[in-house]
């Protein structure tokens, strides 16, 4: 098979990167050439200059096309929103910090040439990054993998290339705690991973701190893996245990006289009852959390204006 492109779409999200726009715009156009493409920016609610100098990239060529969120919605609707304005037959979506080259996507178009539907980016490297980063984003993936059963590659993100076919199936999943690169992988479709190496951001400082990784990462597994609720219920049954086999333990310190009468099993039974529940409840409420969210049925992301659209796109 060999397929030819009639219009490529390129989606990048950008979040106060003002300083980032030129130079992604200008590597983006170098690296596509003469192809037919657009370039949907989509400032998620920045509060710096990131909207004017997208405008400013806009009014100097009508291949770029601009949606600005009313607010921040987070990277994960941004991007949805950007992928929603797509109208080209192959969609790649890459994030808008050059952490991500867009040099890259040549071969990622070779790959789709040859019948590669969902074709995603692995990093090789990742530079600038701490050990301790590395780590833990290593660990995210395998942990993810076990949990859900999804081949999401190990330093896979959000960066791929996806045919029209896929897109389509893709956006048709409504939920609104979206993790798009396993969403891209449960659709399936023909897959396949091109290297790179991952590079520096170019300007400002990264827009996930710890706190954000930590909360994207449950939302990640919550969205495709219920075994936390069964986690939850070995651990009762695990404690439940523990507490079990204490009770020998308390009856030969009451008559050893090594604690007050009634201290040790009071210690026992409210420490193990009380983080079994706290612990279980956490875990049931996160996914009330989410059943919450998706019944009140509103909108992933609102939009605020659009630079270089012929029509506003149907939602």
């Amino acid at each position: 098979m060999n397929r030819e492109v009639g219009l490529l779409s390129v989606v990048a999200p950008m979040y106060e990167e003002e300083d980032t726009v030129d130079p992604f715009v200008e590597r983006v156009e170098a690296a596509l050439g003469d192809l037919d493409y657009e370039l949907i920016l989509v400032n998620d609610g920045s509060k710096d200059r990131t909207r004017d100098a997208m405008a400013a990239a806009a009014a100097r060529d009508p291949r770029i096309k601009i949606v600005s969120l009313a607010r921040n919605f987070g990277h994960q609707p941004a991007l949805t929103a950007g992928l929603e304005h797509a109208t080209g037959d192959v969609i790649v979506m890459i994030d808008g910090d050059l952490q991500d080259p867009p040099e890259v996507i040549p071969e990622m178009l070779a790959r789709w040439r040859e019948g590669i539907d969902v074709v995603y980016a692995v990093r090789q490297q990742r530079l600038g990054e701490t050990a301790f980063k590395r780590i833990t984003a290593r660990g995210f993936y395998k942990t993810f993998r076990r949990l859900t059963g999804l081949d999401l590659a190990v330093e896979s993100g959000d960066f791929r290339l996806m045919d029209r076919k896929a897109l389509n199936a893709l956006l048709a999943m409504p939920e609104r705690n979206r993790f798009l690169r396993g969403m891209t992988v449960w659709i399936g479709f023909s897959q396949m991973a091109v290297p790179f190496v991952r590079q520096e951001r170019h300007a400002g400082v990264t827009k996930y701190p710890l706190r954000k990784m930590l909360r994207f990462s449950f939302d990640a597994i919550t969205s495709f893996s219920s075994r936390p609720l069964q986690w939850a219920t070995f651990l009762g049954f695990f404690f439940s245990l523990v507490a079990f086999l204490a009770i020998p333990l308390t009856v030969i310190a009451r008559y050893a006289n090594i604690f007050e009468r009634g201290v040790p099993t009071t210690i026992i039974v409210v420490l193990l009852l009380g983080g079994i529940q706290l612990i279980t409840l956490g875990i049931i409420g996160e996914y009330v959390g989410r059943i919450y969210d998706e019944v009140k049925h509103r909108p992933l992301y609102v939009v605020g204006e659009r630079i270089n659209f012929k029509e506003p796109a149907d939602r």
